[in-house]
């Protein structure tokens, strides 16, 4: 009789275990999957306070007589595209969609930026000059924010991929996430000249 009961508290206990480390793993993953999101939203969140900014050296700048409008109006295309694009974190396409449209909108903005040093009137305003503060402060936001976002992301993936969670991961459908990556061509060194004279 004892013997038969050691051999059903052995099971119920090895039971107990796997259901304990299942649940433990499970909710490790959830943790992750919720930590990446709210690491996203910073990225956003940093995305969101450069366009609001670009917007308003926008303003300043339209109100520049005989300011060069073509680059403006390139640079308010992008801000609208940049401006569209939803991404779905669980979406490597749509995460890679919107780097590109990041990277065009901000390359376009470096176009309008060195068309305005043309413009000496422009450069003297409070509102520009705030601007170029404001614009390095979150430039570097959004260095940290995509950082931050790629630290979850590597956590994250870990405990998708390895051995046992990767079972508990499989069995539950979470899928490994996308890293943000640097635009294409960013490893090359920019080529610079100056035409002194």
């Amino acid at each position: 009789m004892l013997r038969k009961n050691l051999g059903l508290f052995i099971t119920l206990g090895v039971v107990l275990i796997l259901f304990g480390y299942g649940c433990n793993g499970y909710n490790g993953l959830v943790t992750a999957d919720q930590e990446i999101k709210k690491v996203w939203g910073n990225v956003e969140t940093q995305y969101q306070r450069r366009t609001d900014l670009y917007s308003s050296v926008i303003k300043t700048i339209e109100g520049s007589a005989n300011f060069e409008k073509t680059t403006l109006k390139d640079v308010l295309q992008a801000r609208a595209s940049a401006t569209q694009v939803k991404v779905d974190i669980n979406d490597p396409a749509s995460l890679e969609k919107y780097q590109k449209v990041q990277g065009q909108l901000q390359s376009s903005f470096g176009r309008l930026m060195a068309v305005a040093e043309a413009y000496p009137d422009l450069k003297t305003t409070k509102a520009f000059q705030d601007f170029q503060t404001d614009i390095g402060g979150t430039e570097n936001r959004i260095a940290i924010a995509r950082k931050d976002y790629n630290e979850a992301v590597q956590a994250y993936n870990l405990k998708v991929k390895v051995f046992p969670k990767n079972v508990i991961a499989n069995l539950f459908g979470f899928k490994e996430k996308g890293y943000y990556q640097a635009a294409a061509g960013s490893e090359k060194a920019p080529d610079i000249k100056f035409d002194i004279k």
